[in-house]
């Protein structure tokens, strides 16, 4: 069993220790600057005084704009960035070895496509979360939804794609272990009927050798498409390369149109 991301992230994991509290004050001192700008989040964007979470990475405007937090099935609060808007819905899990700013940059531009994007901020119970932004992604009116995780991530939204009802309409896995701390992609992927898309570099050798088993038993998948890349990129950091992240994006394309 693969238990570990190893390679370095774009983002490294941030400290917290700003609180929500001075935040908050931020927020304060911007109230008079303009008005509220666009609806990424729609009916979740945080009042001033709200305790918000700027994840150590996002700027006060992202911040205002974009955090959100909704209950999962295990009474969690789970928090997210969100951004963008539109009937397609792209949910986003991260990598053991960092959080939700690891996705940021890639969320923001994924929003700037015409997607609604949330990024989780997971916090160690990924199926529950993921699951819960799926559901807080299609009550603010996304119709169709499609997972992207990243090693550990990538197990996590395979083995949510097995549950979550109705279906999601597509699945991106990048970099994945098979199973990861009781989530099992193994077992679930040869039920899986949706559309997925595998990616791993030829250099990261174990994920690169898990992500061709996975693909190899998803057998029902409407498509399955294997993507094996140059390097020793690992989940996150393949998509620097915008040739790998053109691939994903075509793939997002064909099934969230």
């Amino acid at each position: 069993m693969l238990t570990a991301d190893r390679s370095p992230v774009r983002n490294p994991a941030p400290l917290r220790a700003a609180g929500a509290s001075v935040l908050a004050a931020a927020f304060l001192l911007l109230a008079g600057c303009g008005g509220g700008g666009g609806d990424s989040a729609e009916g979740a964007t945080p009042t001033a005084s709200a305790p918000v979470n700027d994840f150590g990475c996002l700027s006060p405007e992202q911040a205002k704009a974009g955090y959100v937090t909704f209950t999962s099935s295990e009474n969690q609060d789970v928090e997210a960035y969100a951004t963008g808007k539109g009937s397609t819905a792209l949910i986003l899990a991260h990598q053991a070895d960092g959080d939700v700013c690891q996705w940021v940059p890639d969320a923001d531009e994924l929003a700037k496509d015409g997607y609604r994007v949330v990024a989780v901020d997971s916090a160690g119970s990924e199926v529950a979360e993921i699951t819960a932004a799926v559901t807080y992604a299609r009550a603010k009116g996304a119709h169709k939804v499609l997972l992207i995780g990243a090693s550990k991530g990538g197990t996590a939204v395979l083995a949510s794609a097995g549950s979550i009802t109705p279906p999601v309409d597509a699945v991106v896995s990048l970099s994945v272990p098979a199973d990861y701390s009781g989530m099992d992609a193994a077992g679930t992927v040869p039920d899986l009927a949706m559309p997925v898309f595998y990616m791993a570099a030829e250099g990261d050798t174990d994920f690169a050798a898990s992500t061709r088993d996975l693909s190899k038993a998803t057998k029902k998948a409407a498509e399955n498409d294997l993507t094996i890349v140059g390097g020793a990129n690992h989940g996150v950091s393949m998509l620097d390369n915008p040739d790998n992240f053109t691939k994903v994006k075509a793939f997002l394309k064909k099934y969230g149109s």
